[in-house]
């Protein structure tokens, strides 16, 4: 009789353990099903009750940890992921997730820490790439309330079909020179297979909340295989204010840019460029810009002139993560020397792109831009006042295998369309650029 009331007993207390746990599962695959669907509030609803009973069960403080950071209450959505990660220190989903509960609580550097553990565990590439977004959310983040250092380095290698933006004919009609003219082999549109090296630092640094210094240093170097008397160095330096009110950013700099070709200077341009940047939303941007640059050219001084430009730009991102861009400008290029009117000129020029994701780690891009370009007066040598109209465009990817890394295969036309048969020529390039930020 004792052994058959304690067999009974045994009996009741199994099933009504066995109904606690099969209670438990429903409760977490309900709550998993909540998630998945993006009601974050219904599953909290659901699960908050419990953390007495359920405090210490993984799989409830895990899911229990997501839904709370959804809801906002990222202080006990911590907690409970913290105890996931008490019992499973390498659970790479619990470190995402309280990783973004600390870029939440304004907690940047150890956000970041989490988030580089869990991409050194091996996370599939389209995880990797939220997480490099989070990461890029952080950096802006640190950048708004802390002096930050970037920099870049960067290589290419390509094909040039005209290094020299230069006429495919071998003469030209110069009814000024009194007929054709013609031309020396560095006149003439010349190919070549080319390398580049490049790098750049930049520097910001906020007086308020508001305001931020920013300064930079960048440069490259360009090799013309073959035709030495073309290879060039470009080196630029800014440095201006960022002033950020509500949706409105306003930038003011003030810059300067060496151009050295075949080892000699040849020119340098110093000016001020501006921009008034209007964010709409989050998916909506309009600007406004102008640029002043005083140019000067070492062994050609008459070319001395005043470059101006002014437009306006908008752009628009799609849901599905899709960019598209369009700006209008107006330019003028103005002669220090009244003498040479024909060198100067005004135009107008229009450019259009947009990019898109492929996958995770590759977008690609595309782009055109049109410049019409009208001079000051007759030139000389061709007896005709001289008008241009540039068109360009380009297309490529950027591939980018690991953070702070991208590859950039690109291809580019060029066509030049002049009233004058030395300035009318075409240009094709292609180059495979390979970038590391730091």
């Amino acid at each position: 009789m004792v052994n058959k009331r304690f067999c009974k007993a045994v009996t009741v207390l199994l099933l009504s353990a066995l109904s606690q746990v099969a209670a438990a599962d429903a409760l977490t695959d309900q709550a998993q099903a909540l998630l998945d669907q993006n009601r974050s509030n219904e599953a909290y609803g659901l699960l908050e009750p419990q953390e007495s009973q359920r405090a210490g069960d993984v799989d409830y403080d895990l899911l229990f940890g997501i839904a709370a950071i959804d809801v906002g209450q990222n202080t006990r959505g911590v907690f409970a992921l913290e105890r996931v990660l008490a019992m499973q220190p390498r659970n790479a989903r619990a470190r995402a997730e309280i990783a973004r509960a600390y870029l939440a609580l304004g907690e940047t550097d150890t956000a970041k820490h989490e988030f580089e553990f869990v991409q050194k565990q091996g996370v599939p590439p389209e995880v990797s790439a939220t997480i490099d977004r989070y990461m890029d959310a952080i950096d802006r983040a640190n950048a708004s309330t802390r002096t930050t250092l970037r920099g870049f380095l960067e290589g290419s290698l390509g094909y040039d079909s005209n290094v020299n933006s230069a006429t495919n004919k071998g003469t030209v009609a110069m009814p000024g020179y009194g007929g054709d003219v013609a031309l020396s082999s560095d006149s003439r549109a010349t190919d070549a297979w080319f390398g580049t090296l490049g790098g750049g630092l930049n520097v910001r640094s906020p007086i308020n909340k508001d305001m931020a210094v920013v300064a930079g240093l960048s440069g490259v170097a360009r090799n013309n295989f073959g035709v030495r008397q073309f290879d060039n160095v470009s080196a630029d330096a800014y440095a201006g204010v960022v002033l950020t009110q509500d949706k409105h950013v306003f930038s003011l700099n003030a810059q300067f840019n060496q151009y050295n070709l075949s080892g000699d200077r040849y020119r340098t341009a110093s000016g001020l460029s501006g921009q008034w940047q209007f964010n709409k939303d989050a998916r909506n941007q309009l600007s406004t810009f102008f640029q002043y640059a005083d140019l000067r050219y070492q062994t050609q001084p008459v070319r001395n002139a005043d470059r101006w430009v002014a437009g306006g730009a908008i752009a628009h991102g799609f849901r599905g993560g899709e960019v598209v861009f369009a700006s209008l400008y107006g330019v003028n290029e103005s002669p220090h020397s009244g003498d040479v009117p024909w060198l100067g000129f005004s135009g107008a020029g229009i450019r259009a792109g947009g990019q898109m994701n492929l996958n995770a780690k590759t977008a690609l891009f595309a782009g055109g831009s049109v410049e019409y370009r009208h001079y000051g007066a007759q030139d000389p040598a061709f007896l005709r006042t001289r008008k241009d109209t540039q068109y360009d465009l380009v297309m490529g990817s950027n591939y980018t295998p690991a953070r702070y890394w991208t590859i950039t295969p690109r291809l580019s036309w060029t066509y030049d369309d002049s009233n004058t048969e030395l300035n009318k020529f075409h240009r094709e390039a292609v180059a495979v650029t390979v970038r590391r930020e730091f």
